[in-house]
């Protein structure tokens, strides 16, 4: 009796070692959530189809919400059919706009030019200048430059002379003409040579002085 006792007992620590791993069935043993989740291939996402509005990040909006989808700066509104977004007819930036904002959905002028520039130099809004002494500038709110030049008027002499900072000749010793090579005054007669005296004709200046010949003075016999 104490023989088939003893055998019993070697039975009993035999039998777990006969048993090998392939022997099991996975199914016995349930698998791991992790192992679930990795094994099924095809992902299932929820339909928001006339519930609400998926961006491309995958943020969802409920109907009626306003949202920014992607990067663009004019919202959308969530509805049913699907997101309705803004497209406005932007107004044009200002030409003389230095600087521009893209934070909202049009992009909007901060700051505009309130100068003018003409030959390399700034003028504020308004400003009269000279840039030569032949012209009168301004600089108008358009930021454009608006100059007149000078009309002289023709001068009344044969040498008129340019001053410093004017714009128009100027006859610096009056009115005058041309006899032969001799300038005259306007005026008055000027005898020339021994035998002519001449004066310039009244009001034009640029035709040669009249003359008429006198009694000559020679020169006396010796």
């Amino acid at each position: 009796m104490a023989l088939h006792i003893h055998e019993a007992w070697i039975l009993l620590f035999l039998i777990p070692a006969l048993v090998t791993p392939a022997a099991l069935n996975h199914e016995d043993y349930p698998a791991d959530e992790g192992d679930q989740t990795s094994s099924n291939d095809n992902l299932i996402f929820d339909d928001y189809r006339g519930k609400g509005c998926v961006d491309d990040s995958g943020f969802v909006y409920k109907l009626g919400e306003r949202f920014f989808p992607g990067h663009s700066n004019c919202p959308c509104v969530c509805t049913e059919d699907g997101p309705v977004c803004d497209q406005p007819e932007c107004p044009k930036i200002h030409p003389k706009c230095t600087k521009v904002e893209h934070n909202g959905c049009c992009p909007e002028c901060k700051e505009v030019r309130n100068f003018c520039e003409y030959h390399g130099k700034n003028y504020k809004i308004l400003e009269e200048f000279k840039p030569s002494p032949c012209e009168w500038c301004r600089c108008e709110p358009s930021n454009e430059v608006h100059c007149v030049v000078a009309d002289c008027a023709v001068p009344e002499c044969v040498n008129p002379v340019y001053e410093p900072e004017q714009c128009c000749p100027v006859c610096k010793n009056g009115p005058n003409c041309f006899a032969g090579t001799t300038i005259i005054p306007a005026g008055i007669e000027v005898k020339v040579d021994d035998c002519n005296i001449c004066h310039c004709h009244n009001g034009d200046w640029w035709k040669p002085a009249q003359c008429s010949k006198r009694e000559c003075q020679g020169k006396q016999a010796l």
